[in-house]
């Protein structure tokens, strides 16, 4: 069973709409960033890993859940709790707090759980104070890589392709980093090492479902008549032609995805929720964004074959009849 098969749907004709929404998109994100900005002090909200703050890593009695452990520490309100080593070891990362000490925050805790009876026994197996310029150094990282993975993408595609599929692949990640990264604001999801990670996934992701897309455009180009063809028509055929395997590898990884979201816990639902965004957008932008972007640089710029063909017109005829 295939679906899709025989689809003729003009996803590019559809092309302004989709400029539409996505302005829209990274309208409300940047309106998100600008009240975070106000009200936060900064546009995403920065979890421990980036802010600084006090790890303590736990041992509690056998039979303990995390859901009891965070219970014990405030509940909704509680810090991030993940399960490190065995089965009763969690690593509880609390921020800083303003006008308080990172040890204070730290002792703060350990009373808390001490003050918890249905924990019952634990043990405090070691504390960390993370400090904020580990923060700093993350970030330029995070964003180091960024750059690096676009770069590499430009020198890859247009080596592979050309470099007009390069540059529409770059716009189409650059498009989906933004509009992530306005999701982050909108809904204040902390920003972590899993986040960054996830939007590092992200954009291999993105780039992957437009590679297929750019490869199957490629193809036709090369088949007899291609180049001939009207690029519209090509590009849209070409969409429509991946359109089964673009549903069944996004659908797949959505469900996965949507299982970690329902039954992973508190821990892993903010990376679940990113990528599933990601995955929803990194789809869109494979058929929307870098498509049409790809049609407009030709428009604009013409293909490799556009250039030759003018360097040829402006070579002047070489041995003409030169009347006696």
């Amino acid at each position: 069973m295939r679906f899709f098969k025989d689809a003729k749907f003009g996803f590019i004709e559809q092309r302004r709409k989709a400029y539409l929404v996505s302005a829209a998109v990274l309208a409300v994100g940047l309106g998100a960033v600008g009240v975070n900005l106000f009200t936060l002090g900064s546009w995403l909200h920065y979890g421990v890993d980036f802010t600084g703050g006090s790890l303590i890593q736990v041992q509690v009695a056998e039979g303990i859940t995390d859901a009891e452990l965070r219970e014990a520490l405030g509940g909704a309100q509680a810090p991030p709790i993940t399960r490190f080593g065995a089965d009763n070891e969690y690593t509880i990362r609390a921020p800083l707090v303003e006008g308080v000490d990172a040890d204070q925050v730290a002792a703060g805790l350990r009373d808390q759980l001490a003050a918890s009876p249905q924990l019952g026994d634990f043990q405090v197996v070691r504390t960390e104070i993370v400090g904020p310029q580990i923060g700093e150094e993350l970030a330029q990282r995070a964003v180091m890589a960024v750059l690096i993975s676009f770069l590499l993408t430009l020198i890859y595609i247009g080596f592979r392709f050309e470099f007009r599929f390069g540059l529409a692949a770059v716009i189409a990640t650059v498009h989906d980093i933004m509009v992530t990264l306005g999701f982050l604001a909108l809904f204040r999801v902390e920003m972590s090492l899993a986040t960054v990670a996830a939007v590092l996934t992200i954009i291999g992701y993105s780039l992957n479902d437009t590679i297929v897309v750019f490869d199957r455009i490629r193809e036709n180009l090369n088949k007899k008549g291609g180049r001939r063809e009207d690029p519209l028509k090509l590009i849209n055929r070409s969409i429509n032609e991946v359109l089964p395997r673009t549903v069944l590898t996004s659908g797949t990884t959505l469900a996965v995805l949507g299982a970690l979201l329902i039954l992973g816990g508190a821990v892993i639902r903010d990376f679940a929720l990113v990528l599933i965004f990601g995955v929803v957008i990194g789809t869109y932008s494979s058929i929307y964004v870098a498509s049409p972007a790809l049609l407009e640089i030709q428009r604009r710029w013409g293909t490799k074959e556009d250039h030759k063909k003018k360097q040829r017109r402006k070579k002047p005829r070489s041995e003409e009849a030169i009347p006696v």
